[in-house]
């Protein structure tokens, strides 16, 4: 096929425009339409569905378009692994993770990694669908278990725990819950059990909810949990590692906490001389090792 036509496809299927795909190609809208026209053609089949809000693919069009995306795909990681310098990070480093770990841990930590490369792009994509790393979807993962992908590098960084927190200014006005029976008589903060998390943390709310507490907020991400401990609304069920940037928050129950969640970094095999990478995953390891100090100084206090 003509790798012309299939770049102006693919950016038309994309867009769902001839219009915005003319804008990105620098392209006539009339230009494009021959290019498609030519495309079908060539194949003898009907490739988008026209109508007047725009372009639908037809079947042999989503078969097409499944294709020149693997190819986008496969052209980026080549590009990527070109431009890596031996000597010099920069570029774009796409990073997904959890809504949880990606603002309340990984986020507030970014400065240390841009103050050493200030070149860097990050395109940090917060998502608790798992990302295919080898589609390149995103270049490097830091998730809440081990990734099942094939053909991906894995590195095991630390576990967490789910644990239970309050403001003071709560405490001081609701009291202090001496067992977990307690809960009856609090407003439980978390997330619902239906929302994406880990099996862990789902598993430590049901047995919370079997004691009726007085009231709940749940909350589809650990963000949106910890402002409502920080403004004083309930005891939330939060992983542990908040406690490193919020020291206001107050443990409670100590007794009740979650199995080990184990945290994973992952990327795929073949940007495994990736710079980008290679650097993002040091720091990630060095703010870990800080991290861990940290735990060990305020369990020795």
């Amino acid at each position: 096929m003509d790798w012309d036509k299939l770049r102006i496809f693919h950016a038309v299927a994309d867009a769902g425009s001839l219009t915005h795909a003319g804008d990105r190609l620098n392209l006539s809208q009339s230009a494009v339409s021959r290019q498609i026209r030519a495309l079908e053609d060539s194949l003898g089949a009907t490739l988008f569905h026209r109508h007047a809000r725009g372009l639908i693919l037809t079947e042999q069009g989503e078969l097409l378009f499944d294709a020149t995306n693997s190819m986008s795909k496969r052209l980026e990681t080549a590009a990527a692994r070109i431009k890596d310098s031996e000597e010099e990070v920069f570029g774009e480093l796409r990073v997904t993770t959890t809504f949880g770990f990606g603002l309340l841990w990984l986020a507030p930590r970014l400065p240390k990694l841009y103050e050493k490369y200030p070149e860097l792009k990050v395109d940090l994509i917060l998502d608790e669908r798992v990302l295919d790393l080898p589609m390149r979807e995103a270049d490097v993962a830091i998730r809440m278990k081990e990734p099942s992908q094939a053909d991906l590098i894995r590195k095991r960084l630390m576990s967490v725990q789910m644990l239970m927190y309050a403001s003071r200014e709560y405490l001081d006005q609701n009291g202090m819950p001496d067992s977990a029976e307690d809960i009856a008589d609090h407003r439980l903060i978390c997330q619902n059990t239906d929302a994406a998390q880990v099996m862990a943390g789902a598993s430590m709310v049901q047995s919370l909810m079997t004691y009726n507490p007085r009231s709940t907020l749940t909350v589809n991400n650990y963000f949106g949990v910890l402002q409502g401990v920080l403004h004083n609304l309930g005891i939330g069920v939060l992983p542990d590692y908040v406690t490193h940037d919020f020291p206001q928050l107050v443990r409670v129950l100590p007794e009740v906490e979650s199995a080990d969640v184990p945290v994973f970094l992952a990327y795929p095999e073949e940007l495994r001389q990736s710079q980008r990478i290679a650097a993002f995953r040091d720091f990630v390891q060095e703010e870990i090792i800080t991290y861990r100090k940290h735990l060990r100084s305020l369990e020795n206090n």
